[in-house]
């Protein structure tokens, strides 16, 4: 039997609705009045509280205190109070006008706005163009790259592979299997001067190869223990000798399911031989270009951070002895990598952001049409 006080039910009119997917979902809208936003539309639908805050990734309190502020308030209610103290010496449309600007425009002679540039151009400090960029998650002097998977199959392999994680199958092992080719044991030039009080650690930039290898590695999905090998080469006679170790490793008694990129050594007849031969083997492939649904290659991103990248080798050797001090570090304690998202969460995120992609092209295309036609 439930407890506490019943809910008031929330109903949206239409205007507010579509009020709401406006700032739910425009650039120009501040995150936390996004995520306000976000969170009312959840309530609508009569989601429960302690979902909505876990699909937004929000506490449920919080969950709680703008669904009541908007029951009371209805729109207004999404916004901050006013606060004490001075009273503010930018208006809300000076603010827009910075927002629409860093979106939408480029200053002369370069890619992308500076605080700088933009105090100037609008005729603030350029405290308060930072202030207001950070407010609006604009980073303009950052940029990232990206790539869409092409996969026909990308929806069914997305539920396949995260549906390993989020409810692995009874009697059976989970791994995600990749290898880290060529991973060169760098010495520099100069010794490395160590970090002291008032000074970062400082290497010279250029440095000596002494040779490279290969680590295989299979991580345990729920476990997040490693099963590694070290090889000269990368080529189908390693992978399969890999393949080997990881059978000896697993329990018979357990079916071992194999996540994996689409790598052709991956792919050879004689890879796809050894599979054949045993059936209690499930190879489940990524989607082309989505190596990132393996949670092996997290544990590889930690392995060169904390290994590798600032780290000087005078040989092969020695760099093997700190990947595999770094591997029994690692299992001595292992900490599971927690994936949370769902399916369709990941697929709503990525056709998101192909829509973003169609968009930016067509406004590119009409910006090129423009210039053509004067």
């Amino acid at each position: 039997m439930r407890t506490g006080r019943p809910k008031v039910a929330l109903i949206l009119t239409d205007e507010e609705r579509q009020r709401l997917d406006s700032l739910a979902h425009r650039s120009r809208s501040a995150p936390h009045v996004a995520r306000r936003a976000r969170i009312i539309l959840a309530c609508a639908e009569g989601t429960d509280s302690k979902v909505v805050a876990r699909r937004l990734h929000v506490t449920p309190a919080t969950v709680c205190k703008w669904r009541g502020r908007f029951v009371r308030q209805r729109l207004d209610g999404l916004y901050d109070e006013p606060r004490p103290g001075a009273k503010r010496t930018i208006t809300d449309e000076q603010v827009e006008q910075v927002v629409i600007r860093t979106l939408e425009t480029t200053p002369r002679g370069a890619t992308h706005w500076s605080t700088r540039d933009m105090a100037k151009a609008v005729g603030l400090s350029h405290m308060a163009i930072s202030r207001i960029w950070h407010t609006f998650g604009l980073q303009p002097h950052r940029s990232e790259t990206f790539k869409l998977s092409p996969d026909p199959l990308l929806v069914e392999k997305v539920r396949d592979i995260v549906g390993l994680y989020l409810d692995p199958p009874a009697h059976a092992a989970v791994f995600c299997v990749d290898e880290k080719p060529q991973i060169q044991a760098l010495d520099r030039t100069q010794p490395l001067l160590p970090m002291q009080p008032g000074q970062v650690e400082r290497r010279t930039h250029d440095y000596k190869r002494h040779g490279t290898t290969t680590l295989f590695a299979a991580l345990n999905a729920k476990t997040s223990e490693v099963i590694t090998q070290f090889h000269q080469r990368h080529r189908s006679a390693q992978f399969r000798e890999f393949l080997d170790l990881i059978e000896a490793r697993v329990p018979r008694r357990l079916d071992v399911h194999i996540i994996m990129d689409n790598y052709s050594t991956h792919k050879t007849a004689l890879i796809r031989n050894w599979f054949a031969k045993r059936p209690r083997f499930h190879v489940h492939f990524t989607p082309t270009y989505g190596s990132w649904l393996s949670l092996v290659e997290r544990w590889f991103a930690e392995l060169t951070m904390k290994q590798i990248r600032r780290g000087t080798f005078r040989s092969v050797p020695q760099l093997k002895a700190a990947i595999q001090e770094f591997i029994e570090a690692h299992q001595a304690n292992p900490k599971p990598f927690v994936w949370t998202k769902s399916a369709n969460e990941i697929l709503a995120s990525i056709a998101r952001f192909a829509q973003r992609t169609v968009d930016a092209r067509a406004t590119q295309q009409m910006s090129r049409t423009t210039v053509t036609g004067h």
